[in-house]
């Protein structure tokens, strides 16, 4: 089992978060639309671009790329502290709370990736801790995309679908959301391997995005979509995590589910989104743009460019998760870019000792508003 170097005062334990799952999904079942027209979906969330690899103390990372629910995010901004090699911490304002899920994704040309080590309220805000590292494990200092979002409640007029699990490496659910109102599972396979259920959600056929992270504050670790089952009772992920010698490791993970929605999961979209599914192919319903556009994959994975046309409005995040049963891992190697009006999104992948690699992956993007 995941054992944490840091006290998580802000998240529940794991038979709380069992308990208040189940009477979320028998309330939302039960209380009359009056009252889940209120729920809010999500109830809190930010995202930031950390663009400064050795930040100072109470960096604001840019501008431009950072947004989040709390009143005046342009004048009550993100800040970030760097607090060890290739080890921050990211302070949204005014969002603290319990729950919720948060992902992290490199922005780098060289093999790094970033993943969450904890998240936790502290006084209003929630604080997100990222680390980094290079293909050996060691830590390194790295530019990053951090996601944190809380959900509950169904939203008033459903409007595609949203969910999302975190999990320990036994397979505990230690927070979840689901859009229909039904609870999500996990379920544990052989080390490094988990099987996500995610009933009532999507499609009978591949639709929408995933995203998945590891977390761990004890080593570098990696986590990625194995596999995906759609049905027409909801959606199975296999979810694979690696050490970094490449080698199948049990520790805790985020995961979030979209279609129709923006990552974070608002019931009443953004206007500027859009994600992508590449598996060897564009599969029609995993590659959507809130435009009408249609996105496009160009290059040979050194890096990929996803452009997504029509969409790009500051402030906007980003994030990539690999997909395969491989342990190569995918990020952005360079901000994305918003040429006219379009969005390109520069994917990079890498597989044993950081060779840049042609692999599957998610891309997602959203704007804020």
């Amino acid at each position: 089992m995941h054992v944490r170097t840091r006290p998580l005062s802000g998240r529940p334990g794991r038979a709380v978060l069992l308990v208040l799952a189940m009477l979320a999904a028998l309330l939302a079942a039960a209380v009359p639309s009056a009252t889940t027209a209120q729920a809010a979906v999500p109830d809190r969330w930010g995202f930031a671009y950390l663009d400064n690899a050795t930040p100072p103390a109470g960096y604001v990372p840019d501008p431009s790329r950072q947004w989040g629910s709390w009143t005046s995010p342009s004048t009550n901004p993100v800040k970030v502290d760097q607090i060890g090699l290739g080890s921050y911490v990211v302070h949204f304002p005014l969002i603290g709370g319990p729950g919720g899920v948060a992902h992290a994704t490199a922005v780098s040309s060289a093999a790094r990736w970033c993943q969450i080590s904890d998240w936790k309220t502290v006084g209003s805000g929630q604080d997100v801790y990222v680390s980094c590292y290079l293909p050996s494990g060691a830590p390194s200092n790295s530019t990053f995309t951090v996601l944190y979002t809380s959900s509950s409640g169904l939203p008033p007029t459903p409007s595609g679908s949203y969910g999302y699990l975190n999990s320990d490496g036994s397979g505990t659910v230690l927070g979840q959301y689901n859009s229909a109102g039904a609870v999500n599972a996990v379920s544990k396979g052989a080390t490094g391997l988990w099987k996500a259920w995610l009933p009532g959600l999507g499609l009978a056929s591949n639709a929408g995005n995933l995203q998945v992270t590891a977390v761990d504050a004890k080593q570098g670790a990696r986590c990625k979509v194995s596999d995906w089952s759609p049905g027409t009772a909801g959606q199975t992920i296999v979810v694979a995590c690696y050490n970094a010698s490449d080698v199948p490791y049990d520790t805790e993970w985020t995961l979030s589910y979209s279609y129709l929605r923006a990552v974070h999961g608002p019931a009443f979209a953004p206007r500027s989104f859009g994600y992508l599914w590449y598996n060897g192919s564009l599969p029609p319903l995993t590659n959507y743009n809130s435009s009408g556009a249609t996105n496009t994959l160009a290059g040979s994975g050194a890096p990929f460019t996803v452009t997504l046309p029509s969409v790009a409005v500051p402030s906007d995040t980003s994030q990539v998760t690999a997909y395969g049963k491989s342990p190569d891992y995918c990020g952005l190697y360079a901000p994305w870019a918003r040429p006219s009006g379009s969005v390109g999104l520069p994917v990079a992948c890498f597989g044993p000792g950081g060779t840049q690699v042609k692999t599957p992956f998610f891309a997602a993007y959203t704007s804020a508003i």
